[in-house]
């Protein structure tokens, strides 16, 4: 059966080979007569899964043993609680810089206000294209806990194509960053970064669990109030079984990691081959908007999200058309968040190159009927 590409920005598309061995082990995981989602999570079975999917994880990610590595619940909206809650103690100030880039860091600072001060030490203006502030023009406050950025805005498509050096800007406060929507597509620069975090629906896995690397010694800073499930550190100590964790989410990450090591392109292999693949995804889909006086994107070139790509027609009232012609072709889920409108492209690691060339088919097919 010709399946249709999947652009939704989350929950999304997963890899085919992926969804057809969880179904081949839906009953039965390698003879153990029951399906992962019946196995008790402090069993033999589900262990070996879980600590298989840590370290593939590990070595996908090039993740120093400086860093645990936490399977946890709640979303990235979730971590926007836990993180303070774990970390704004960290320092005498209780205070957390925030750089609000687009809708989801703003959603971080406003929840991490419930938790001490919650400093905006840059933004971005309203001026288009949309370019992010150089970190040389940040406003840090004095000796924050932390500093938290999200380093893919999903809804907006802005993208850090490379992570700040707080070091440089005369910071010794760790990095934090949610990388949700991008997580997997690329190479984290440890050495800048203190604590990633981000929900798996995007680019690992389906809904419902979260993924916590935090560098060992941030454990330990929790605030009174935090509940004891949410503590990084009783999470580390007890190896992300302190509650039940998200099993079979767990089990189709492990199977998307393996699905990662073993991808291939032009000589490169694991987690460059992906970046490289992802690369020039993003790249047909962008030359096919800038050089189209029908579709535009609101984004300087610098900070364009390779994952998550919004566009716009110079005519809105033809989006309605656009979308129901695109279902009709195959290409589902284009629609624009609702804050934002427009159309958005989900690229994910997922998406092969063929359904990015049938989107770009798709738009310029449609631009030819309506220039």
């Amino acid at each position: 059966m010709a399946r249709p590409f999947n652009f939704s920005a989350g929950p999304a598309a997963l890899p085919l080979e992926v969804l057809e061995q969880a179904a081949a082990e839906m009953l039965d995981w390698h003879g153990s007569g029951v399906s992962v989602m019946e196995m008790s999570h402090r069993g033999s079975d589900f262990m070996s899964i879980c600590d298989q999917a840590e370290r593939d994880l590990r070595e996908l990610l090039a993740v120093p043993a400086a860093f645990r590595i936490l399977f946890m619940q709640g979303g990235g909206l979730g971590q926007n609680a836990i993180v303070p809650m774990n970390l704004i103690g960290h320092s005498a100030s209780h205070t957390a810089d925030f750089v609000l880039t687009g809708s989801w860091s703003i959603k971080s600072q406003a929840e991490a206000q419930r938790y001490g001060e919650a400093h905006v030490a840059a933004r971005i203006d309203s001026a288009r294209p949309v370019r992010l502030p150089p970190p040389s023009t940040w406003q840090l406050s004095t000796r924050p806990s932390y500093v938290h950025l999200c380093s893919n805005e999903t809804i907006d498509g802005i993208e850090f194509q490379d992570l700040p050096d707080l070091h440089s800007l005369g910071c010794d406060a760790p990095l934090v960053i949610d990388c949700s929507s991008h997580i997997a597509s690329r190479t984290i620069d440890w050495r800048r970064v203190g604590v990633a975090y981000a929900g798996a629906q995007k680019n690992i896995g389906p809904a419902g669990l979260t993924l916590v690397i935090v560098r060992e010694d941030l454990l330990g800073h929790a605030l009174a109030i935090c509940p004891s499930v949410f503590d990084y550190r009783t999470v580390a100590d007890q190896g992300s079984m302190f509650n039940t964790p998200p099993t079979y989410a767990i089990y189709i990450a492990g199977l998307t990691f393996q699905w990662l090591k073993r991808q291939t392109e032009e000589g490169l292999t694991g987690l460059a081959a992906i970046e490289a693949r992802n690369i020039a995804k993003a790249k047909l889909l962008y030359d096919c908007i800038d050089s189209s006086s029908l579709y535009r994107n609101e984004v300087d070139p610098s900070c364009r999200s390779r994952m998550n790509v919004p566009f716009f027609l110079a005519n809105d009232s033809l989006t309605e058309s656009f979308l129901s012609q695109a279902k009709e072709a195959g290409l589902l889920q284009l629609r624009g968040h609702k804050s934002v409108g427009g159309l958005r492209a989900s690229l994910y690691n997922a998406m092969p190159i063929e359904g990015v060339q049938a989107l770009v088919r798709h738009m310029h097919a449609f631009e030819a009927k309506h220039a």
